[in-house]
């Protein structure tokens, strides 16, 4: 997180953890007095200025809601412009932003958009996602309409294939009504079932692990055809599959950079509570393709500077710009 904020040219630091638990299984009563005694049993390292939480996989903003609420009772701020900026993710009419749910797909397709050209794709590409939920479903609409072909998508279980592009209102009713892909075909005869490991290694302009974690290893990393990968999610390509994908001349647009819209709405919805402002949604995804596209150039600039891989250029970035920020 430390690495993808200064990228992002974003004024945090940050890091990741989670609560060990499965949040189907529990009630919502559950889930409230969880998400309200982690904040009590935290509260001392949390604030504006010290612990930022922002959601992750499987926390709604109505957790952030309770968390807020919880941090406001607890230091007998309520409802104050540093109580909300203590958390975000929050609903609108809890200090919220605008913008906050597609931000990290919407963020992705700004630094593609950016890069799409000096990494050699064409103007309209074939796009296979890895990954039906927020970001993944964001992604695939976004890319969608701005004229791309999303030919593949996945979830947990099922993954499906249409050549000539699927049609994904049909495919999020689809998965809205059953919970996931699975039938499909049923519904879409030119559509057809396919595995997880086949959907990664389809033939397309673009593909998008925007679910796990070390999803291409060293075990695929030859198989993959794509010509370009962008990550949404965290960490899905392993470091010994990474050296396999350079090799082969794949560019990957690394998760820190990919993926930072999300992190950087956050920040913005923390500017604004601390502000007592509100944005436009159009005024924040501004912000957000000007900070994206600058954070896309400037990587590049790094990787081919030191003839190495948009990761390490945006690693280079990074350490540079935390280390100017330490002198």
């Amino acid at each position: 997180m430390t690495i993808k904020c200064a990228v992002a040219n974003i004024p945090m630091g940050g890091g990741k953890g989670g609560i060990t638990v499965d949040p189907k299984i529990l009630s919502k009563g559950e889930l409230e007095r969880l998400s309200r005694g982690w904040v009590q049993k935290l509260s001392d390292i949390l604030g504006p200025y010290k612990d930022v939480p922002a959601p992750d996989v499987n926390t709604t903003p109505e957790i952030m809601a309770w968390m807020a609420d919880e941090f406001g009772k607890i230091t007998a701020n309520k409802n104050t412009s540093e109580t909300r900026a203590t958390f975000t993710g929050k609903p609108i009419e809890n200090g919220g932003s605008q913008g906050r749910g597609p931000a990290t797909g919407l963020g992705g397709f700004y630094v593609f958009d950016s890069l799409r050209a000096q990494i050699g794709l064409p103007e309209k590409c074939k796009v296979v996602i890895q990954g039906f939920g927020n970001v993944g479903s964001n992604a695939a609409n976004i890319f969608a309409e701005n004229g791309h072909t999303v030919i593949a998508v996945s979830d947990s279980k099922n993954a499906i294939l249409n050549e000539n592009g699927l049609d994904l209102k049909k495919v999020e009713a689809h998965k809205k009504s059953g919970g996931s892909l699975k039938d499909f075909s049923k519904i879409d005869p030119q559509t057809k079932n396919i595995t997880n490991a086949e959907l990664l290694e389809l033939s397309c302009d673009l593909l998008i692990p925007a679910a796990f974690e070390n999803v291409i290893t060293e075990a695929n990393a030859d198989k993959i055809k794509a010509k370009a990968i962008l990550e949404l999610a965290n960490g899905p390509i392993t470091p010994e599959a990474d050296e396999i994908l350079f090799k082969k001349n794949v560019p990957v647009i690394p998760d820190v950079l990919a993926n930072s819209g999300g992190v950087t709405v956050s920040y913005f919805e923390w500017d604004q509570n601390l502000k007592n402002e509100t944005w436009t949604e159009k005024e924040v995804f501004e912000k957000l393709l000007a900070l994206m596209n600058d954070a896309a150039q400037k990587t590049f600039e790094k990787a081919k500077e030191s003839n190495t891989s948009l990761r390490m250029g945006a690693f280079i970035l990074a350490l540079e710009r935390i280390k100017g920020k330490l002198k």
